[in-house]
């Protein structure tokens, strides 16, 4: 035998090793399959068609271990065009590591309640969770809850906008589409979706028919403060003339607390809140902290208040009878409504109560 006899057998080995390992590196890779199925004619036996493989190499560059490899997914396309391009978004998506199959994609309401454990750990008011949870129960859910985020795209979200305002006002709608928003942010955050295809689309505020505020049909005149004034007595008094003359919310009212209410410098400092469900934390906001003035009147009646107001131990100006917290609706039915009905109120016909009848 000669030389170059065994020169080319040894070329063949080598050829075939070579081929041994880039077989098993394929199958180390993670590989995307793409089939374009195209029917060309009707046979006896059925319908023919023609595949066109694409195999995806280069979508991972690097060998993987054993744990790592990922599954191979089929899916098939009317076009070849379509196959193409699906190819080319994967692809991207692969190399940032967002990519997830269509098949193990999450639905909206998987979405929606990983959004809404978000919002517990970051320690929102359970008021602001029940918020969120109303929407997502009444609107979102109804709406998109079985579709998986991965089919979702922006024409399916501008017709689930349009049907909010089908249904809904317009600033609630606008509301229920933030709170999507919020969601699939979570989702994109979390890998479960590739972007927000929500982003482009709103709902605009209707600048015309946003209507003002008018005293004496949605806020009372100041003739009308001067009468509820008057016509206020016991321990709805101080509370009414601290509210109008503060501008304090509800929950501010009765989360504060007589340590800081400074009846000599005149001036109140507002440090808390108490939310609708009894619970006392922080203000919403930075700006809600904030010394006020108080005037003569205001001054003079929270000290007659203070004679004889309920002691407990949390120390607010404004409990119950027991010394404890106020309940948010007593508050109101107690002080405004309390003082009105006590009068004999009489009612206008958009339902509030008639203020020049019921104080004179």
């Amino acid at each position: 035998m000669t030389v170059s006899y065994f020169g080319r057998r040894l070329h063949r080995q080598v050829g075939r090793l070579l081929a041994l390992e880039d077989a098993i590196d394929v199958a180390c890779r993670t590989a995307v399959l793409i089939s374009c199925v195209r029917p060309i004619g009707d046979q006896t036996a059925g319908n023919d068609e023609e595949t066109f493989p694409v195999d995806r190499r280069q979508l991972a560059p690097s060998r993987k271990r054993d744990d790592q490899i990922a599954e191979r997914h089929l899916q098939t396309f009317a076009r070849k065009k379509d196959a193409d391009d699906h190819h080319d978004k994967v692809r991207v998506d692969v190399r940032q590591g967002i990519y997830t199959p269509e098949r193990k994609s999450i639905t909206v309401a998987e979405a929606a309640e990983d959004w809404i454990k978000y919002v517990e750990l970051e320690e929102h008011e359970r008021s602001t969770i029940e918020y969120y949870r109303s929407h997502v129960d009444l609107h979102i859910r109804p709406r998109l809850g079985a579709e998986k985020l991965s089919k979702l795209t922006t024409p399916r979200i501008q017709a689930f906008r349009d049907d909010l305002l089908a249904h809904l006002s317009r600033p609630q709608a606008r509301k229920v589409l933030t709170s999507l928003k919020s969601l699939l942010s979570d989702a994109r955050r979390r890998g479960n979706v590739a972007q927000n295809v929500a982003l482009d689309v709103s709902v605009k505020s209707d600048k015309r028919g946003k209507v003002r505020l008018k005293a004496g049909v949605d806020i009372p005149t100041p003739d009308e403060v001067r009468r509820i004034v008057h016509a206020a007595t016991g321990r709805a008094r101080p509370v009414l003339i601290t509210a109008i003359f503060t501008g304090l919310r509800n929950s501010e009212l009765r989360g504060l607390r007589w340590d800081e209410v400074d009846l000599k410098k005149g001036k109140l400092h507002v440090r808390q809140r108490a939310d609708r469900f009894g619970k006392i934390g922080k203000l919403k906001s930075e700006a809600g902290d904030r010394v006020i003035p108080l005037g003569p009147l205001v001054v003079n009646t929270l000290r007659e208040w203070r004679v004889t107001c309920p002691k407990g131990e949390l120390g607010l100006t404004f409990p119950n009878g027991k010394g404890k917290l106020w309940d948010h609706v007593h508050i109101v039915t107690t002080t405004l409504c309390g003082t009105l009905w006590s009068r004999q109120a009489s009612w206008t016909p958009r339902g509030r109560p008639n203020i020049r009848a019921s104080t004179r």
